[in-house]
């Protein structure tokens, strides 16, 4: 299984000097599986997922998109999404169930009039939708499980992904200092790689707790609880420059912590060694 980092920033899309090297699209990342040449299953679509248009090389997105939940940086790139967007694409969008409606109406609420342009049915290609509950189902042809984790304004999943003998658990914003229920630690329990919100730092842990997000020490503490071979910092602040994140990167053990960055490739390895010390 490989990873390609397509956005990795929080809240707001951060452009500008100060944010070229890590990047600054909303959280998307893609999968390549198996033997693919391109990636078929997606984690979010924030505005990072129009970079996902050139890896496919002139050709139509066919696949899965799996969404955390429906905060506008998590989906925002869904309408400019040119390889999605164009006769003979094939788009399966999963989002979080909740107040009975469907997958559509969910995301219509974002993609309508008078907040856009169009309806989900104004998207060229073959699009389809749905509202799923936790637990698991298969996704382009692995295994994809959804569990319930903390966030604030609407229901929230973490994903883990079962592919090629390795996993993945996607956990974009989470608060785990408000606490984790034992089937969501259970279903997240030795993961390969843990991509994890990691948005505040310690001392803004006011603003994290206010806003249902987690520090960076609340992302290492539940590495270590889930027992996670490597954690991915992700999610990160649009007000967190390069050199600040630079600065964070030289604290972590690199073959322990990676800082997500845009356009970073990671391969996904089965981990054996799954020492406790201290990742910093």
């Amino acid at each position: 299984m490989r990873l390609t980092f397509l956005g990795v920033r929080g809240s707001t899309p951060a452009p500008g000097p100060d944010f070229v090297r890590y990047g600054g699209h909303t959280s998307c990342v893609a999968l390549t599986l198996g033997s693919a040449e391109v990636p078929t299953l997606v984690l979010d679509a924030g505005t990072g997922l129009r970079a996902l248009t050139p890896l496919l090389g002139g050709e139509a997105f066919r696949g899965t998109i799996l969404v955390s939940h429906l905060h506008w940086d998590h989906v925002q790139g869904v309408p400019f999404f040119g390889a999605g967007d164009r006769e003979g694409s094939r788009v399966h969008v999963v989002v979080p169930e909740q107040h009975g409606q469907t997958g559509r109406d969910l995301l219509a609420q974002l993609l309508s009039p008078p907040a856009f342009p169009i309806t989900p049915e104004g998207l060229r290609g073959s699009w389809s939708f749905e509202a799923a509950p936790i637990g698991s189902f298969v996704a382009e042809g692995v295994r994809v499980t959804a569990v319930d984790v903390v966030h604030k304004g609407g229901r929230t999943y973490g994903y883990r992904i079962d592919a090629d003998g390795v996993s993945v658990a996607y956990l974009p914003d989470h608060a785990p200092a408000a606490g984790v229920g034992s089937e969501t630690l259970a279903a997240l329990t030795g993961v390969d790689v843990l991509i994890h919100d990691a948005q505040f730092l310690d001392r803004e842990r006011v603003v994290a707790d206010d806003y249902a997000h987690a520090t960076i020490t609340d992302a290492i503490d539940f590495s270590r609880r889930i027992d996670a071979g490597t954690l991915v910092l992700f999610h990160h602040s649009p007000a967190r420059p390069d050199d600040a994140l630079d600065a964070l990167a030289a604290e972590m053990d690199p073959a322990r912590v990676r800082v997500a960055r845009e356009g970073m490739v990671l391969e996904v390895e089965r981990v054996t060694d799954r020492s406790q010390s201290d990742p910093r």
